[in-house]
């Protein structure tokens, strides 16, 4: 078994009668103190439980992990996933120094996208992108914090394709908006902690029609990794009230375009055509600020 795809609590309360008295003093403070845990090296949990370094780290084997690191990522994916958002808050506190925050965060960015270079299935990916364009209609189905990352995405995409459809916020109601779903349409949906179940009920409906689903998540055990024909995984760790969405928005860079490679010669063409549309109807700025700068330099 795959340590991602461990229910640590689960795993603990399994093996609980086959520990050593060491080891269940580790895991009655484990099923206590899940969030504190998480954050203590095998060194400070023995300290804090009163075994030794050694018998932590034994352990985190005896449960399958494997080691005190792998056990240690499954406790912090149980807080991310489960702790409300007001708890994560009381959590930040490292973050409070402007400076020493803001290295964090970016440091935790990188260390995310570099989390999802090492475990992106390019089989997967390349399914996903045939499926894209194999669909008659192409849903996009991201709410709440998800809801950036749908709009993103549905916008490029829609440039690309011509039937895209944004399933995010809105006075209309997620089910009125895939409604018409069918089995030649495709859902691209996209869910990040703390899951929203609505996105999971849409899921599922469109799932009754025979739709072929693809999720874009965190893990392998996000709720929507159950239902999706293919399961793309980005990671979005930020031990705070936010999450990361910096990783998933690179994968959803490549994924638009993998796709406008695919469709090179149609978009080219299209792309000539707006950019008379927006010359003509002043859309963007062209004013040359370079030469107006020299120029008022030499006044």
């Amino acid at each position: 078994m795959e340590d991602k795809k461990k229910d640590v609590m689960k795993v603990i309360q399994m093996n609980f009668t086959r520990l050593s008295k060491g080891q269940k003093l580790i895991a009655e403070y484990i099923m206590s103190n899940y969030d504190k845990a998480a954050f203590m090296t095998a060194a400070k949990l023995g300290e804090v439980v009163g075994v030794s370094e050694s018998t932590v780290v034994r352990f985190a084997l005896t449960l399958g992990f494997s080691g005190y690191p792998s056990l240690q990522r499954a406790l912090q994916e149980l807080i991310k996933n489960k702790l409300t958002t007001v708890q994560r808050l009381s959590m930040s506190g490292e973050y409070s120094d402007n400076e020493v925050g803001l290295k964090k965060v970016l440091r935790t960015d990188m260390e995310n996208i570099k989390a999802t270079i090492d475990e992106i299935n390019l089989d997967t990916f390349e399914k996903v992108i045939d499926s894209i364009l194999a669909a008659k209609r192409v849903y996009i189905l991201g709410l709440r914090s998800s809801a950036a990352l749908a709009e993103y995405l549905g916008f490029y995409l829609g440039i690309i394709l011509d039937d895209v459809k944004i399933v995010s916020t809105g006075i209309s109601d997620t089910f009125e908006k895939i409604i018409r779903v069918s089995e030649d349409d495709l859902v691209i949906g996209i869910s990040y902690p703390r899951y929203s179940r609505r996105t999971l009920d849409a899921l599922k409906y469109v799932k009754t029609h025979q739709c072929k689903v693809v999720g874009i998540t965190d893990s392998l055990i996000s709720p929507i990794a159950s239902l999706a024909d293919y399961t793309l995984i980005a990671r979005s760790n930020m031990l705070s009230f936010v999450d990361s969405l910096v990783a998933p928005m690179s994968l959803l860079n490549a994924l638009i375009i993998a796709i406008g490679m695919r469709k090179r010669d149609e978009i080219e063409k299209y792309f000539n055509e707006l950019e008379n549309i927006w010359r003509e109807y002043n859309i963007y700025d062209n004013k040359d600020r370079t030469n107006n700068s020299e120029n008022k330099g030499a006044d």
